[in-house]
C-alpha cells in the first residue's frame, strides 16, 4: 500500500509537470531546474548568471527554500522578477508548487526562468517541474564520493557544475576520480568546473545556457 501511495504521488506530479511544460512551450520560456546541496553555491551562481545575461535575456527566478526569503531578496536585488516558494518543511519543489509560483510572474515578459530548488542531494531529482533541463551544482568541499553515493541526481542532470575549484589545493578531492565516477553514472553528463569566487569556468556555463535559451 505504501509503495502504491508513493507511486500515485509521483504520477500526479507528472501530470502537473506536463501542464507546466506545455505552458512554458506556449509562452516560449526556457526553464532550468537548478539543484544542489545547501552551501554548494546555487544562489551565488544565480547572481553571476543574472548579471551576465540580464541585458540579453528576460530572466526570472523562482527561489525554493524551506523557510526565509533571504535568497530571493539577494536575487531581487539584481532587478529581475523573483518569486519565493517556502515549502514549510518539504525537501524539494514539485510541479504544483512551481505552478503556484508562476502566478507571481508574467510569462509573456520572460525568456529564461531559473528555478533554484531546495538544497538537497536526493528529493529534488525525483520530481519533475516542467523544466527543459536539470542542472546540478556541487562544491568540491562536499567530497569526491557523491556520484556513487547519490547517483540519481547525477543521472537526471544534463550539466554538472563543480564549484569552488579555487579551494582544490587545500582539499583531499580527487577530481579525476570524481569525473570518472560521475560519467559512470551518466555518460552524457556535461561537467563544467567553476569557481564563483574567481570566475573561472563561468563563461562555459554562460555559453551553455545562452545556446539553449536563444
Amino acid at each position: 500500500m505504501e509503495i502504491k501511495v508513493v507511486r500515485n504521488i509521483l504520477e500526479a506530479n507528472e501530470v502537473i509537470a506536463s501542464q507546466n511544460s506545455a505552458l512554458f512551450a506556449e509562452k516560449g520560456v526556457y526553464v532550468v531546474n537548478l539543484m544542489g546541496s545547501p552551501g554548494a553555491g546555487k544562489t551565488t551562481l544565480l547572481e553571476h548568471t543574472v548579471e551576465h545575461l540580464k541585458d540579453t535575456r528576460k530572466i526570472a527566478v523562482i527561489e525554493g527554500d524551506i523557510e526565509t526569503s533571504r535568497d530571493a531578496e539577494r536575487i531581487a536585488g539584481h532587478a529581475i522578477p523573483t518569486v519565493q516558494i517556502n515549502t514549510g518543511g518539504a525537501c524539494h519543489l514539485d510541479g504544483n508548487m512551481v505552478r503556484s509560483g508562476l502566478k507571481g510572474l508574467d510569462l509573456d515578459q520572460i525568456d529564461l526562468l531559473i528555478v533554484e530548488n531546495v538544497g538537497n542531494l536526493v528529493c529534488p531529482a525525483e520530481f519533475q517541474i516542467g523544466e527543459h533541463h536539470k542542472v546540478m551544482i556541487i562544491s568540491v568541499t562536499e567530497g569526491d564520493d557523491k556520484p556513487l553515493k547519490y547517483p540519481l541526481m547525477f543521472q537526471v542532470s544534463s550539466v554538472l557544475l563543480v564549484n569552488k575549484i579555487d579551494l582544490l589545493p587545500y582539499l583531499d578531492f580527487d577530481m579525476k576520480q570524481f569525473h570518472s565516477d560521475a560519467l559512470k553514472v551518466n555518460p552524457k553528463l556535461e561537467i563544467i568546473p567553476i569557481s564563483c569566487t574567481t570566475g573561472e569556468g563561468l563563461d562555459a556555463w554562460y555559453r551553455w545556457l545562452e545556446e539553449r535559451s536563444s
